[in-house]
């Protein structure tokens, strides 16, 4: 077997699979002190496992629609009408309902930033 390009040897392999061997049959942390176990999630931490956060979806409250938008859009996007920042989401492959419900807001409308834009997208102003 040819390992050339690997970075660890065979010995080193095999010593790192022994070492994980207890926690993947148990399916938790096997060390006996705590501070090697990573740190549990916090109430206010992103939900990352979810899926993407889309207007009208469960996970989907003014504070993470904000966040998300603020995360793709961030602040050189703004101020802006709904067309140029719907084309800015399309751009930086955003949902595509996201990128819809941005789409559907006012033409006229003019936002100064994600939070006035989450709110409006939250609420469907018109």
């Amino acid at each position: 077997m040819q390992r050339g390009s690997d970075r660890l040897s065979v010995h080193r392999d095999e010593e790192m699979k022994h070492e994980l061997q207890g926690l993947l049959r148990s399916g938790h942390p096997t060390r006996s002190t705590e501070w090697h176990d990573p740190e549990p999630s916090a109430e206010d931490d992103p939900q990352i496992w979810g899926g993407p956060v889309v207007p009208g979806s469960p996970q989907a409250s003014l504070a993470t629609v904000r966040q998300e938008l603020g995360r793709i859009l961030g602040r050189g996007s703004f101020p802006a009408h709904p067309r140029e920042l719907s084309q800015a989401l399309r751009r930086r492959n955003a949902p595509d309902a996201l990128v819809d419900a941005v789409h559907r807001l006012s033409p006229e409308a003019r936002y100064a930033n994600a939070a006035e834009l989450a709110e409006a997208v939250v609420t469907g102003a018109r």
